[in-house]
């Protein structure tokens, strides 16, 4: 396995770490994203259109949050735990990379106008990828915890370079 640079940054900074796998915490995560889901729709009612990408990407990300406790990894990082979910859990990333851009891009700037449709596209995109990845938590086994726990290890090791 190749390593990564990033991951391999944030595992030694302890952004990213091994803990132990935890349901309970995944079940949390499961239910903030629930909750986001449903607040990213209230906001869409309301005409809060920038407010409810926020909330739709949220509950994105809480979802993965979800994936990685259920495997025991911890991570604080967002753009490290996207690259987790391709990289560690071969699942696909582009819906919350993209979720992700649209929420810095509207959160974070002003130059742009955003529009009810796209606010309706982002909510329907979270719906999809969070069902995708409960059903793919939901088959999450002891023996693919232990295979995914080892993937972030040889992601993330450090080797010396040696100097002939």
């Amino acid at each position: 396995m190749k390593t990564n640079p990033f991951l391999k940054k944030l595992f030694k900074q302890k952004v990213i770490a091994l803990v132990e796998p935890s349901d309970s915490i995944k079940e949390g995560y499961i239910k903030k994203s629930e909750s986001y889901l449903d607040s990213a729709k209230i906001l869409l009612v309301q005409g809060k259109f920038e407010e409810s990408v926020s909330m739709s990407y949220y509950s994105m990300y809480y979802m993965l949050l979800a994936a990685l406790f259920k495997s025991g990894i911890k991570s604080e990082n967002h753009a490290g735990s996207i690259i987790l979910l391709k990289e560690i859990f071969d699942f696909p990333n582009d819906k919350i990379q993209f979720a992700k851009k649209e929420r810095v891009d509207k959160q974070y700037y002003i130059d742009f106008l955003i529009l009810e449709k796209d606010a309706k596209e982002l909510i329907k995109s979270a719906e999809l990828f969070n069902s995708e990845l409960l059903d793919f938590i939901s088959k999450i086994t002891n023996d693919k915890v232990k295979k995914f726990r080892n993937k972030l290890s040889e992601t993330t090791k450090w080797t010396k370079k040696r100097w002939f």
